[in-house]
């Protein structure tokens, strides 16, 4: 990248080998000028504090090589938390050829968690029966 003197901190590499420092260093910057919320899910920031977010995080992001689906796909794979390795070789085994594949199935697992747990607050594990009714 060409603006290395004038950046705030690290960008974020290609790689992605530094994406929890850049994550963390992004939420500190972002926070000191005030944009804090606009990364936040659901937030209700102006568009142009939004727009503002986007300039500074894509000025830290490093300039490289466009990736193809499968640089994309193994990417995605390889930055599952932890406690979700077991996730993350189902979805190897999956063999998706291309990303938007993958992204769709994440997505629609996604919102069947949120509905997993909806159901769940509703109706806590350990609760008392619904009471049978006589007609």
């Amino acid at each position: 990248m060409s603006n290395l003197s004038k950046l705030e901190f690290v960008a974020l590499a290609i790689s992605g080998n530094n994406y929890l420092l850049w994550v963390l260093d992004a939420e500190i910057h972002l926070d000191a000028k005030g944009l804090g919320d606009t990364i936040k899910e659901g937030n209700e920031v102006s568009s142009q504090d939004k727009a503002k977010a986007m300039i500074v995080l894509r000025r830290h992001l490093d300039e490289g090589e466009p990736m193809n689906d499968e640089d994309m796909l193994e990417k995605t794979l390889s930055i599952f938390y932890a406690s979700n390795i077991l996730l993350q070789q189902q979805y190897c085994e999956n063999g998706f050829k291309k990303y938007s594949e993958l992204i769709s199935c994440l997505l629609v697992a996604k919102q069947h968690n949120v509905l997993v747990m909806k159901n769940h607050e509703a109706r806590p594990t350990g609760s008392a029966p619904f009471q049978k009714r006589m007609w």
